[in-house]
């Protein structure tokens, strides 16, 4: 990672590569996970006793990871610099009894996750991903990549007013997957997804299971200045958080507090989980850190009154065929940097304070950015900002990269955005 905006392609080769690793929030935790072994962290575990020792630790529960690193002669008290991120997107779950049918077909029931656009999952290839959980209480990763199953939406002939009066769908109804033909078995597909890991189908006990688009990733435009894939909303931050992370752990000498990655689960639903922003897993992880290092509670309070948070999110692109939806004079661009999100209903926790740490970290970085709001008359979305703020008592920034089609299976981005995010992040991680 350099401090300069000059666009390097292969860190958007880079995410396009974990954007088709990820299918699933447990996937994204993984990958993320190995990329910061690599770069010299080690896992911990929240039921052994914890050292203070400086150096890049992580913890895993579910889909979520909190990594850091100490540097070395780092007190009890120092503050911490956090990026926080969310691995869910919106998509398809499996339900827990999942083999359904009708009329000869064989089906998948599955559950509406998140706020996404159901359209965007008819006629798509899908395949299958998330976890298994055995009967030793162990959980084993599955990607099925290939074409499995398919929403097929109904035909034109058959539905005259579509195109006039547009697409109605019923999330009940309309949104369950097909994927042969015959008679519903029970059990189908959990002995199914137990073919494909290798174990008896009686030794899965439990399943969290969703589908994704098999398409990969890819650039387009004439000049390949775009990119399309899955979930950007919100891996294309969790990839830049943890390049940043490993790029300021590698430059540890320099660092004057403590960089930490926090990527969550559960966003798209409200965040309240125990792997969600609005959980105890962050304060949890921070505190036992602090604690670690021989500090108690006054060194607890006087870290996190220090303590800066990065909230990274994407936001919302101006759209070159609905231009009236946006601000008027705030109008993102792909390819323009980074934007600060504001919202003085505190949908966004950004306040003028927030802007300066942002505006700093980009100018130390070389990176140019831009403002969003919405408009006054279009509902506000939010993020883990707000709740990280109220929650732990620190100051806390909104911040992202402007894309199209946001809660769609396919989104899309500036090609350089991802770079420019991740050299912002760097900056502020260090500073």
């Amino acid at each position: 990672m350099t401090n300069s905006a000059r666009f390097d392609r292969g860190h958007t080769d880079d995410l396009m590569s974990f954007l088709a690793a990820s299918p699933s929030p447990y996937h994204a935790v993984a990958n993320a996970a190995e990329r910061l072994e690599k770069a010299g962290f080690r896992q911990v575990a929240e039921t052994d006793a914890w050292d203070g020792r400086s150096g890049g630790k992580y913890v895993l529960r579910g889909g979520a990871i909190i990594a850091w690193y100490v540097p070395e002669g780092a007190s009890a008290a120092t503050p911490f610099r956090i990026v926080g991120a969310h691995t869910d997107s919106p998509n398809l779950r499996v339900k827990p009894i999942p083999d359904t049918g009708a009329r000869g077909w064989r089906q998948i029931a599955v559950e509406i996750y998140g706020g996404t656009l159901l359209n965007t999952w008819l006629d798509r290839d899908l395949g299958l991903s998330g976890r298994v959980t055995l009967s030793d209480g162990s959980n084993r990763l599955v990607n099925v990549d290939r074409p499995l199953l398919r929403v097929p939406q109904l035909a034109v002939h058959l539905d005259r007013s579509v195109n006039t009066e547009g697409l109605k769908l019923d999330k009940q109804r309309h949104m369950t997957p097909i994927w042969g033909l015959g008679e519903v078995a029970e059990g189908d597909l959990i002995a199914f997804v137990a073919d494909e890991i290798g174990v008896p189908a009686g030794d899965i006990k439990g399943w969290d299971l969703m589908v994704h688009s098999v398409e990969p990733p890819a650039y387009l435009g004439r000049d390949r200045e775009l990119v399309a894939g899955p979930r950007m909303d919100n891996l294309l931050s969790v990839h830049a958080g943890t390049a940043a992370l490993a790029a300021a752990a590698a430059d540890g000498g320099r660092l004057s507090g403590i960089p930490v990655l926090a990527a969550f689960d559960h966003e798209e639903n409200g965040s309240q989980s125990d792997t969600g922003a609005d959980g105890p897993l962050l304060g949890t992880v921070l505190e036992r850190s602090v604690f670690a290092r021989g500090g108690g509670y006054e060194d607890r309070a006087r870290a996190f009154a220090g303590t800066v948070c990065l909230s990274s999110d994407t936001g919302h692109a101006v759209h070159p065929n609905y231009g009236d939806r946006h601000e008027p004079g705030h109008h993102p661009m792909p390819n323009g940097g980074p934007i600060l999100k504001v919202n003085v209903n505190q949908r966004y926790a950004t306040d003028g304070s927030g802007r300066a740490v942002f505006a700093a970290a980009c100018e130390r970085a070389g990176v140019p950015w831009q403002s969003f709001v919405s408009h006054n008359s279009m509902p506000c979305g939010t993020t883990i900002g707000p709740i990280t703020a109220a929650r732990h008592g620190i100051q806390t920034v909104d911040i992202g990269v402007a894309i199209l089609s946001m809660h769609s299976a396919r989104e899309l981005c500036g090609a350089q955005d991802p770079y420019l995010l991740a050299n912002a992040l760097t900056a502020f991680l260090e500073s």
